[in-house]
């Protein structure tokens, strides 16, 4: 697809949508000189000013959420094969999905999906996070995605959603595919692997289901075949692509939460020192994380009819990437944007779950696990910093941002 005209253009050197190293500076001179763009890498117009994200975020009917799931790059036709003959075609758990279906499912969904629900976790996730941290605090150095940020958010939707302890492994490495294959920049026969891997995945979330009508437990699929039973209106399939999502979207975004959070909160050492005193800063640390460094930064619409983002003429049928982590330090919305603070009045602003109809049902369970990490991190390890002289690793995709490794000690 070309960009029309007149429309701002970058180009594959100029702009590396898959390189989420560091890209702050460059999304503040986007929003600065090129609001709206198109990306030659991409095929996509590019939206980086709040106004702008939020207005499409708001407006279901002009920017649709259907192509929110769709790889970036071609499916190879052998993986893509594979993944057919085994029924994996068309999933989506709501993020992709439009009214009335969306509204249909959504319902029901957040029915099961309730605050009672996500409370009771709450004595569970701060048992788990004194267990974790225990297990570390006298050594002097943790690396914290690997021996906390990792495994916490997956057993928390495992207990949410009645998944075995000793899965944990398995189905994080199958999310690890569902990223890849969907935000990632992969070789044919790297999609062959993560291919199978999904199929897997599929499967799994397949015999969720069906063990529910054997025996109804009390998780989040278990209630949603009782609501089936009772006459709502959602299907098995449903239930499973709804298990699907969540499995992935419920612990790998808190963890890059995490992950993200804690480096930020050691990198600006007065707001850890700040939230070590005084607990009750952390809630709106938590958000300030969020609005500062969020862990997906970028999502994606598609445009239902012409229109007209910021001064560009955008036509219909074009693929949109709304970047909220440039958004959410737009100083038209945020004094001093780039600047990290968690005094910040207005940081629950930050548009990092979303906006409108899709505004993601699981924040509230991402930021009570993370507001409990800090709460027993600072309690139980205070003097923690950041390890000099480290290299900050972050995977190859559009969306998703988090440091692969973090080394701390104290």
């Amino acid at each position: 697809m070309q960009a029309p005209s007149g429309c701002p253009f970058m180009s594959k050197e100029d702009f590396n949508p898959f390189d989420l190293s560091n890209p702050f500076p460059q999304y503040k001179e986007f929003r600065e000189e090129k609001p709206v763009f198109f990306s030659e890498e991409l095929g996509y117009y590019v939206v980086t000013r709040y106004e702008d994200v939020k207005a499409i975020f708001s407006n279901w009917k002009t920017y649709t959420s259907q192509n929110a799931q769709s790889p970036f790059k071609p499916i190879s036709p052998k993986a893509k094969a594979l993944m057919e003959e085994q029924g994996l075609v068309g999933l989506s758990g709501l993020s992709g999905r439009i009214p009335p279906d969306h509204t249909r499912i959504r319902r029901i969904v957040s029915m099961a999906f309730s605050l009672k629900r996500i409370k009771k976790l709450e004595p569970r996730i701060r048992e788990l996070a004194i267990k974790m941290i225990t297990k570390f605090k006298d050594d002097g150095e943790a690396e914290i995605v690997k021996q906390l940020a990792y495994d916490l958010p997956a057993l928390v939707i495992f207990m949410l959603l009645g998944v075995p302890e000793e899965d944990v492994d398995k189905v994080k490495g199958w999310a690890e595919s569902r990223l890849l294959m969907t935000w990632g920049n992969l070789t044919d026969d790297e999609q062959l692997v993560h291919a199978q891997n999904l199929v897997n995945y599929w499967k799994y979330c397949e015999n969720m289901v069906a063990m529910r009508k054997e025996d109804r437990t009390d998780d989040l699929p278990g209630e949603l075949m009782s609501l089936q039973e009772e006459g709502h209106e959602i299907t098995d399939r449903e239930i499973a692509a709804i298990c699907y999502s969540q499995l992935f979207a419920g612990h790998e975004t808190t963890t890059s939460l995490m992950a993200n959070g804690i480096r930020e909160l050691l990198r600006h050492r007065d707001s850890w020192k700040a939230i070590t005193s005084h607990p009750e800063l952390i809630p709106n640390a938590v958000e300030e994380v969020l609005r500062y460094s969020p862990s997906i930064v970028s999502w994606r619409r598609r445009t239902l009819e012409d229109t007209v983002i910021g001064d560009v003429e955008v036509p219909v049928n074009s693929n949109l990437l709304i970047v909220m982590g440039s958004a959410n330090r737009d100083e038209s919305n945020f004094e001093d944007g780039e600047e990290f603070d968690i005094h910040r009045e207005n940081s629950k602003e930050h548009l990092s779950f979303g906006f409108g109809i899709h505004f993601c049902l699981g924040s509230p369970l991402a930021k009570l696990e993370f507001k409990t990490v800090l709460e027993e991190l600072t309690r139980l390890v205070p003097n923690m910093k950041l390890k000099e002289n480290q290299e900050f690793k972050f995977a190859e995709n559009t969306s998703f941002r988090a440091p692969v490794a973090l080394q701390v000690e104290w």
